[in-house]
């Protein structure tokens, strides 16, 4: 089974965010909008799909 989500440790090394205070803002801002279209969020973790679609030009990490 695949990875599915990001958490805010991640998406601090991915962004190269200088603190997980600011990585935790940009997950809880992006899971409001997700909360907005009527979807269930878990708190400090994104969903790798629509992570890369508001950041399309950012790689995925390597999951293995």
């Amino acid at each position: 089974m695949s990875k599915l989500f990001y958490t805010t440790h991640e998406v601090k090394e991915i962004l190269g965010l200088g603190s997980l205070r600011t990585a935790q803002a940009r997950v809880q801002a992006l899971n409001e909008e997700l909360k907005k279209q009527g979807y269930w969020t878990e708190r400090g973790k994104i969903p790798i799909a629509f992570f890369h679609e508001k950041y399309p030009y950012i790689e995925k990490l390597n999951q293995e």
